[in-house]
């Protein structure tokens, strides 16, 4: 058993380490191209591109149908498996993409009737065809806990995507830089991971399997799709409620913000779900390696959020000038709620390793609903503006979704510790001395740079003085979270 525990520890480490790589180099590419394609496109070539987006990740929500979770949450799925789950992705892409190819003109009128959005809708939606064909493979080295290759080719995708979207952009291609920047994206990562893997399909297809999947899968799938719906309505009635310049706005901050939240979810999700899958059938086990897990994920998210929230005015005018300062408030707000999100995606990878994901859909749709009550209560002030904030009404309607992302936490939190054994007090507990390590941190590098007017300057003197202190004080606290984390960085076994 300690030499199983063990090895589990080991594979989950080096998960975590390689998924933080993967993102770290993903942010890294994406961020590098998003600089460029931010100072060169125009608000409204980003609104464009955002309308679009809406409807893409329904797509992608359908072609996926929640089984890739569900291959991840099974023990030993077989070829049949993978196959089965591979042709289902391909044939509910390519049927999608007939119906949004007829659809776009109706996209167009939603949107002000702008014609621009048919040609663009109908080739970026390719892009979810070639993305099906990449899911069950990088699934397949997920399952093995073997991240490295998914890093790689992220990291060749997103090159490849970067360049042609930044020499488009620069040759004034406008919002078809973005697009052409998400097609070879995607072509490139998907190629990789085949010639990578080495692994091929049979040339079969079981409704068996398919069905076998249906218990978690379609738990999955609703969870996604009510998700999906709340995380793209903002954009749908911003482009038509304000117009597609404010959209640009809220598609910029919703972005950038997304590259600090997703990344740290992402990451643990990925590193997580398949170490708590394995030990499912043990509850003491279990049970310690949540209590692991949520140190650990309240050690790393609670200062990269802090840090970002703290230094996001000059790291917008470091990357883009003024050009861009509607969209601070709007990103510091998306980064708070992504707080909630991060934990509430935590606690649902506990319920979905115990293979209770209908538990998933009743916490989400208490977020909807919630979410639905706060943007009826928003709605009539979000097309206010002011000659200093033109995203004012936004800003409302942020908060209100603020509130709404704190009501799913708890009630998520309270399931999820129900069935993981512990109680609601222990997982405050595992929260509360990374809160507040991290307030202190803020405001002590707050403080410093109160005198600091150069942009980059302040960056670096606000990261260095909040690192510092923030490893500082847990050091002088002896986080034992903190020393395994250096351990495993710093030295090699």
């Amino acid at each position: 058993m300690p030499d199983s525990t063990d090895n589990i520890k080991k594979q989950t480490a080096r998960s975590l380490k390689w998924n933080v790589i993967d993102r770290f180099a993903t942010q890294i590419l994406y961020a590098v191209t998003g600089i460029v394609l931010a100072r060169t496109l125009s608000q409204e070539d980003f609104g464009l591109v955002g309308a679009i987006l809406v409807f893409q990740s329904f797509a992608t929500l359908f072609v996926d149908s929640g089984f890739s979770s569900a291959l991840l949450q099974r023990k030993s799925p077989d070829q049949t498996d993978y196959s089965t789950v591979l042709w289902f992705n391909m044939a509910m892409a390519c049927g999608l993409y007939v119906i949004l190819f007829f659809a776009a003109p109706l996209i167009a009128l939603w949107f002000d009737g702008d014609t621009r959005l048919i040609p663009l809708s109908r080739v970026m939606f390719l892009s979810f065809i070639i993305s099906a064909a990449s899911i069950v493979q990088t699934n397949r080295f997920m399952k093995q806990m073997n991240v490295r290759p998914i890093a790689a080719t992220n990291a060749a995708g997103l090159a490849a995507g970067g360049i042609a979207g930044i020499v488009l952009a620069l040759e004034g291609f406008g919002a078809w830089a973005i697009v052409w920047q998400t097609i070879v994206t995607n072509l490139v990562k998907t190629l990789s991971l085949w010639i990578i893997s080495r692994w091929l399909p049979l040339l079969t297809f079981s409704w068996r399997s398919l069905r076998s999947f249906f218990a978690v899968g379609s738990g999955m799938m609703m969870t996604s799709f009510l998700n999906t719906i709340f995380q793209n309505i903002y954009s749908f009635l911003i482009g038509n409620r304000i117009g597609l310049t404010s959209l640009g706005y809220y598609t910029q901050a919703d972005k950038w913000s997304k590259m600090g939240v997703m990344s740290v979810s992402n990451a643990f999700a990925a590193s997580f779900l398949p170490t708590l899958s394995a030990v499912q059938d043990d509850p003491e086990r279990f049970t310690r390696a949540v209590t692991k897990i949520n140190r650990l994920t309240s050690y790393v998210m609670f200062p990269a959020i802090g840090l970002l929230v703290l230094i996001a005015t000059p790291v917008f005018h470091c990357l883009f000038g003024v050009k861009w300062d509607a969209s601070i408030f709007l990103f510091q707000l998306l980064l708070v709620r992504g707080i909630f999100t991060i934990a509430t995606g935590l606690y649902n990878s506990y319920i979905l390793s115990l293979g209770r994901s209908r538990i998933i859909v009743y916490t989400e749709i208490l977020k909807d609903v919630v979410a639905i009550i706060g943007l009826v209560a928003t709605f009539p002030f979000m097309s206010l503006s002011t000659p200093d904030d033109p995203v004012y009404g936004i800003r409302i309607m942020l908060y209100g979704q603020l509130i709404a992302s704190a009501v799913t936490w708890l009630a998520t939190l309270i399931i999820s510790q129900r069935l993981s054994g512990h109680e609601s007090f222990d997982y405050m507990m595992s929260m509360a001395p990374y809160i507040v390590v991290t307030m202190a941190s803020c405001v002590t590098a707050w403080l410093v740079c109160i005198a600091v007017s150069n942009p980059w300057v302040e960056c670096l003197v606000a990261t260095s003085v909040f690192g510092a202190v923030y490893l500082g004080i847990n050091a002088l606290l002896g986080s034992k979270i903190q020393d395994e984390a250096l351990h495993f960085i710093f030295k090699k076994k």
